[in-house]
C-alpha cells in the first residue's frame, strides 16, 4: 500500500488548486471547521482519501420543483457529486462534460447504475428552470439541485468544499467561487473514497476508473 499524506500537504492544495477555477477571492477557503482527510496520491485519476466523506445532509429542490433528500434518493447507489454554477464560464462545464462523456461510454449497465448530482454554489441565479436547462445541455440524466445559499454551503463544508456567496463586480460581472472537486461516492457504504480534481478528471481517467467506483471498488 503506498504511503498517504496528510490534508495540508495533499488535499489542501488540491483545494487551494480547485478554487482557482470559477471566480476567486484570493485563496480565502471559508471558516476553519472544514472536513479534512489524507489521501492517497496518485500521479493521474482520483485521489484516494484517507478518512472517508459521508454524504451532505442536503434536502434541496430539484430541476423539476420537488423535494429531494440527498441522502435518501442516492442510498446505495454509485454517485458523483459536484458543487458548482451554470454561469461558470471554464471549470464547472468542463467538468460536467468531462462526466457526460466518460459516462456515455461506460457500458449500459454500469451508466444506469451511476447518479452524477450537481449541486449549485449560486442559487439566486441557478433557479430550477435555469438549473434543468443548463443539465440537459450535458447530459439529461444528471440530477440538479438548488435551494438555500447557507444551507449548500454548510453541505459542501463537511466534505471539504469550500463555497462563498456571489458577488458582483464593478464591471457588473458576477464572480461564485467555489471548491472544483469532484467526489465519488461508493455505493457499499455511501461515503466518497475517491476526489477528483480539475486536471485529473479528464474523460479517459473517467471512463477507466468509474467501472470500479460503481462497483464500489478504488480504482
Amino acid at each position: 500500500m503506498r504511503k498517504t499524506t496528510t490534508f495540508s500537504a495533499a488535499l489542501a492544495a488540491a483545494a487551494s488548486l480547485a478554487l482557482a477555477g470559477c471566480g476567486t477571492d484570493g485563496g480565502k477557503t471559508g471558516d476553519d471547521d472544514r472536513a479534512v482527510a489524507s489521501v492517497e496520491p496518485q500521479k493521474k485519476g482520483g485521489a484516494v482519501l484517507d478518512q472517508p466523506f459521508g454524504k451532505p445532509d442536503l434536502t434541496l429542490t430539484d430541476t423539476h420543483g420537488e423535494k429531494y433528500d440527498l441522502i435518501e434518493e442516492t442510498k446505495g447507489k454509485p454517485v458523483l457529486l459536484y458543487f458548482g454554477y451554470t454561469h461558470c464560464p471554464d471549470i464547472c462545464p468542463l467538468t460536467m462534460s468531462n462526466v457526460a462523456v466518460a459516462r456515455h461510454k461506460l457500458p449500459e449497465k454500469l451508466r444506469k447504475k451511476l447518479k452524477v448530482v450537481f449541486v449549485t454554489s449560486d442559487p439566486k441565479r441557478d433557479d430550477p428552470k435555469e438549473l434543468g436547462s443548463w443539465l440537459r445541455g450535458q447530459d439529461p440524466s444528471f440530477i440538479g439541485l438548488t435551494g438555500d445559499f447557507d444551507t449548500i454551503q454548510a453541505g459542501a463544508r463537511t466534505v471539504g468544499v469550500s463555497i462563498e456567496p456571489s458577488y458582483k463586480k464593478k464591471n457588473g460581472d458576477v464572480v461564485s467561487t467555489h471548491g472544483a472537486q469532484l467526489l465519488a461516492f461508493s455505493p457499499k457504504d455511501d461515503k466518497a473514497h475517491v476526489l477528483y480534481t480539475e486536471g485529473n478528471s479528464t474523460p479517459e481517467i473517467l471512463e477507466k476508473e468509474l467501472p470500479a467506483i460503481i462497483k464500489g471498488e478504488n480504482p
